[in-house]
C-alpha cells in the first residue's frame, strides 16, 4: 500500500509567496505617506481654528488683535484664559466676559506639528522664520501661519490655505 502525502507542493507554495510579494510591493508604499498626511492635516485644521478664534477675540475687543506678547504660552495667553473688554486676563466671570477662546491644559496655542512647537513669532506671512517658534503671526491683520517649510512650498507666498 502506498501512503498519500497531503500538503503543498513547492510549486504551490512559491505562487502563494509570489502573489503576497506583489501585494506588499504594491500597498506597502501607500502608507509611507500617511505620516506626513496626517502632520499636514492636522497643520491645516489648527491653523484654521487659529485664524477663527483670533478673529472671534477681535470682535470681543474692540476690533484689537491680540499682540504677539499676549499669544506667548502660559497664563498670559489671551485665547486660552478669560480676558475682560479690554483683553485684561482674570478669573471673575462678572468682568472677565470673554474668552478662553482655545481650551489647553498648558495655556498653550495648538502645537505646529511639523516642529512640535506652539510659540509665537511676529511675521509677515511672506515664507518660513526661525525655527524658534510654531507660528507666526502679523498683529496688524490678525494673519497667522505655520512655520516650517512645508507649508511654505505647497501654498507659495500667499500663505493661504
Amino acid at each position: 500500500m502506498k501512503h498519500r502525502y497531503s500538503g503543498f507542493t513547492l510549486i504551490e507554495v512559491l505562487i502563494v509567496v509570489v502573489i503576497m510579494a506583489v501585494l506588499a510591493a504594491t500597498i506597502i508604499p501607500q502608507f509611507t505617506s500617511s505620516t506626513d498626511d496626517a502632520k499636514k492635516s492636522a497643520r491645516d485644521f489648527n491653523t484654521h481654528s487659529l485664524r477663527a478664534q483670533i478673529e472671534l477675540y477681535r470682535i470681543d475687543h474692540n476690533g484689537d488683535y491680540p499682540t504677539v506678547a499676549q499669544l506667548a504660552p502660559g497664563d498670559t495667553n489671551v485665547l486660552t484664559n478669560m480676558t475682560d473688554g479690554d483683553g485684561v486676563i482674570g478669573t471673575d466671570p462678572d468682568v472677565n466676559k470673554y474668552g478662553p477662546y482655545i481650551l489647553s491644559n498648558d495655556n498653550a496655542l495648538p502645537a505646529n506639528p511639523f516642529n512640535g512647537k506652539t510659540e509665537v513669532v511676529a511675521g509677515t506671512g511672506a515664507g518660513p522664520g526661525s525655527d524658534a517658534a510654531g507660528w507666526q503671526y502679523n498683529v496688524l491683520t490678525g494673519g497667522i501661519w505655520p512655520n516650517d517649510t512645508q507649508y511654505w512650498e505647497e501654498h507659495g507666498e500667499e500663505g493661504e490655505t
